[in-house]
């Protein structure tokens, strides 16, 4: 593990303790929002988040999620810099009395985590959620951080559906993965702000790139991470078809 003054995962006895002289109250968390993307991959003039999804934006509602969740008592948002007044926009369209923060994001993913975790004080839990995740429901988010204060960390995920094979250097079939422990992971993932943010600090250092912020917990902590079961439709909004797929989602949901 890479220690730091500010990690506050410690060794004693050979077990990793936590803290929790700021954390006795009922499980809240504030919600760290990743907005910064380019969405390339949308084949868009504009951020994706900003694209219609029936009648708001893919952002509004996202933002609405967070701010009718029981759990949330604040949202920190990191988006690009040009982005910034459009953001504040449409959280004031829609009455987001959450957002307390909207931050420039970085080059990549993990910069414009860590940027947001730079802005966060304290030791609360933090519920990391990217933007494009917009079915994401206020009872999922609820059941993470419930799950997280009781465990110490928490993520969303749904069990692969397809038969999953390996492959060797060449490309050939070499092994079937047990479908059986093997999931989809979603967001918000969600630990206590100081795990995190050492983790995030640590990979910087050494220049360690990762996909989610689950594998820099894994990495650079002994932490167990809860898995909860979440839903199919929780889907990251990437490409046009998603957003027909998600459209006709919240259709259903009425």
């Amino acid at each position: 593990m890479c220690e730091t003054e500010d990690n506050v995962a410690c060794r004693m006895q050979g077990a990793y303790v936590i803290d929790t002289t700021e954390n006795k109250h009922a499980a809240s968390a504030t919600a760290l929002i990743v907005a910064a993307g380019s969405g390339s991959r949308m084949n868009s003039a504009v951020n994706k988040i900003f694209l219609p999804l029936l009648d708001q934006p893919i952002l509004a509602h996202t933002l609405l999620s967070f701010q009718q969740s029981k759990t949330i008592k604040d949202i920190v948002l990191v988006s690009r810099e040009e982005d910034v007044l459009q953001c504040r926009e449409i959280a004031q369209n829609n009455n987001i009395t959450k957002l307390q923060k909207i931050v420039p994001g970085g080059a990549t993913r993990q910069d414009s985590v860590l940027n947001g975790l730079s802005c966060i004080s304290g030791n609360s839990l933090v519920a990391i959620h990217d933007a494009a995740r917009a079915l994401i429901t206020p009872s999922l988010i609820d059941a993470s951080v419930c799950a997280a204060m009781e465990y110490r960390a928490a993520a969303l995920g749904v069990k692969c559906k397809d038969t999953l094979k390996s492959v060797d250097d060449n490309g050939m079939l070499c092994g079937t993965v047990d479908r059986e422990h093997t999931y989809h992971i979603q967001t918000p993932q969600v630990f206590f702000c100081k795990d995190i943010k050492a983790a995030h600090e640590c990979a910087k250092r050494e220049g360690v790139s990762v996909t989610d912020d689950c594998a820099l917990i894994q990495k650079y902590t002994q932490i167990k991470i809860k898995l909860i079961n979440s839903s199919y439709d929780n889907i990251k909004i990437t490409t046009q078809d998603d957003i027909y797929y998600a459209e006709n989602i919240l259709l259903k949901r009425g």
